[in-house]
């Protein structure tokens, strides 16, 4: 079966033997025609796969044509076919940037040519499509490093704002007007904590949980509430088709992603129109791994969301998944929906393309690795406790001074007697000079000059049955390189609620095992 090929054919003559050529190379040669520069400027446009011209062919030689391409950024390989001309003249096509050059009355080695041309080409494009996507990672690198790098102060702010919040809604003798106020200070820092997530879900800091996900199940418990959420004036059309839908991911992240992605396709259509949310199996190749970095070949489900709306233009496009960019009007949204999806998306291993086209609607498509369901799979949560005070002594070692008086007058309120610490060398003192029992030290893990884990590698033989828990306000990859993972029983992750530390320091307290005795 003979390849199709488009050419752009430069010049007015010699067309017939170029065509005859190609055909016995196994190609099925179209042509475009430019005679003029005006006609090759709106040729470029086409998508030809080669162009072959006429070293002088009027006002439109080789070497124009060479110029005029290398003017408009256009990858496209021209092959000069020409009588007989000077070996200076060759040497000129050659240096403008010619791929090849043919006599007139040979064309055995055209076939050769244009195969190579159309190779080297095509992995130009792939590279600079990588290089792209390259650039494109490290920039979002570079706004989740940000990202990261403020959490940790912005997590202890707003621990201290809901913690002291908390503790004035608990008097009995406050005023309607002041407990209201101090209720909407709440949320707001309830607000901010939920910004900060989605920055760090953006930047791939923030702690998934995942399990095992029926996808097609997923979509059609969310049906209903999606039906709410874009109202009656678009037509929702749900497809949970993947013949394999297993997938390991944190059920509650994919959720946000594809409630993210239908908000985005409901806005896209304020007059009306159709949603579909389809589900299917395909099997990803090296190709597409190639242009998705981190993403491996095998076997993934897909969740397209396909809307009726306006479509986006490419400059718009090229900018969809960056952090605060928005198309809405100036309060009707954030600019996280795009980019919290992307982080949460690939640090789930999977990958996420939004294909559209002014006036032909908008796709975004989700990919995830299969995973087969295997008994057993998901962590099951600890039961809380029903009573989250207690009488120990509690050894609290935090650097920031906000936040420890607010530890230390949280647990106080419930019971504990509390050792307040600044830093490691502090905190060793106290427990070689303490006499009674230390029941639990609640460490911050990241401290000036001495860290959490290696304070407690330090108190380990002065009190070996001390139980610990660890605090922390920065993000997941700071904690691991301490040796903390996120997801330990034994980890309580800024900013937290009261309730949430009562019922951590109780957990951690009556875990299984010997009794405190240092």
């Amino acid at each position: 079966m003979s390849q199709p090929l488009r050419i752009l054919f430069i010049g007015e003559c010699g067309v017939d033997s170029v065509a005859a050529e190609l055909r016995r190379g196994g190609y099925d040669p179209a042509f475009e025609r430019a005679a003029s520069r005006e006609e090759l400027i709106a040729a470029l446009g086409t998508g030809c796969d080669i162009a072959i011209g006429d070293f002088a062919a009027g006002d439109l030689g080789a070497l124009e044509a060479l110029k005029i391409v290398r003017e408009k950024g256009i990858d496209l390989p021209l092959i000069v076919v020409s009588g007989e001309i000077a070996e200076v003249d060759i040497l000129a096509a050659l240096k403008a940037g010619a791929a090849d050059h043919l006599g007139r009355g040979n064309l055995m080695r055209l076939n050769a040519a244009v195969e190579r041309e159309i190779g080297a080409a095509s992995m130009r494009r792939d590279r600079a499509r990588l290089e792209e996507q390259f650039q494109q990672a490290q920039k979002m690198e570079a706004v989740g490093r940000l990202a990261g790098g403020v959490a940790h102060d912005f997590n202890n702010l707003l621990t201290v704002i809901t913690g002291y919040s908390d503790l004035l809604l608990a008097s009995p003798d406050l005023k309607d007007s002041q407990r209201a106020a101090l209720e909407e200070i709440r949320r707001s820092a309830e607000r901010g904590g939920q910004l900060t997530q989605q920055l760090l879900a953006f930047s791939r800091r923030q702690p998934l949980e995942p399990r095992v996900v029926r996808v097609n199940e997923l979509i059609i418990r969310m049906e209903q509430m999606l039906r709410r959420l874009i109202g009656e004036d678009i037509e929702l059309v749900a497809i949970p088709a993947a013949s394999q839908d297993a997938v390991e991911v944190d059920a509650g992240r994919l959720e946000q992603v594809i409630m993210n992605l239908v908000v985005n396709a409901r806005d896209a259509m304020p007059g009306g129109g159709k949603l579909t949310i389809e589900t299917a199996t395909f099997h990803l190749g090296e190709s597409f791994s190639a242009r998705q970095l981190g993403v491996q070949p095998g076997v993934h489900v897909a969740v397209s969301i396909t809307d009726t709306g306006a479509g986006m233009d490419d400059e718009t496009l090229s900018h969809a998944f960056e952090p605060f960019f928005t198309t809405k009007a100036p309060g009707r949204g954030t600019g996280l929906g795009l980019a919290t999806a992307y982080g949460i998306v690939r640090q789930s291993g999977g990958a996420i393309a939004i294909i559209s086209e002014p006036g032909k609607g908008t796709t975004a498509r989700i990919y995830l690795p299969v995973k087969e369901a295997s008994p057993g799979t998901g962590a099951e949560r600890t039961a809380e406790s029903a009573s989250p005070t207690g009488d120990e002594t509690i050894l609290l070692v935090e650097d920031d001074a906000r936040v420890r008086t607010l530890i230390a007058d949280l647990l106080r309120t419930r019971g504990y007697h509390v050792i307040e610490a600044t830093r490691g060398e502090e905190a060793l003192r106290l427990a070689s000079d303490h006499s009674a029992p230390l029941h639990l030290a609640l460490v911050d893990v990241v401290m000036p000059e001495m860290s959490g884990p290696d304070l407690i590698r330090r108190i380990a033989p002065l009190r070996p049955g001390m139980r610990v828990l660890y605090i922390s306000g920065y993000t997941e990859e700071a904690v691991l390189q301490h040796g903390i993972p996120e997801s330990s029983a034994s980890f309580l992750r800024k900013p937290f609620l009261p309730d949430a530390l009562a019922r951590k320091v109780r957990e951690v307290l009556d875990a299984p095992g010997e009794p405190p005795t240092g």
